[in-house]
């Protein structure tokens, strides 16, 4: 079970990404997160976040025209 849940349905990429790495000071180190969004490089942008921060990405779920990114922080 996710310890926050950020939905940034309806935003354009890299929109997301960018508000996600906004906030991400705010995270514990441990903490798990859901991402959810539905721009078409949604996948691909979190992804590469994750790399380059070093975060593990446990889970990627697919619904409807969205995605559910499940990330350890």
């Amino acid at each position: 079970m996710a310890d926050r849940s950020l939905d940034f349905s309806g935003l354009r990429c890299p929109i997301p990404v960018l508000k996600l790495s906004a906030i991400y000071p705010e995270f514990k180190k441990g903490e798990v997160i859901e991402v959810i969004g539905d721009c078409p490089t949604f996948e691909k942008d979190i992804k590469a976040w994750a790399l380059k921060l070093g975060k593990t990405i446990l889970n990627i779920e697919k619904f409807g025209n969205k995605l559910k990114v499940t990330i350890r922080i």
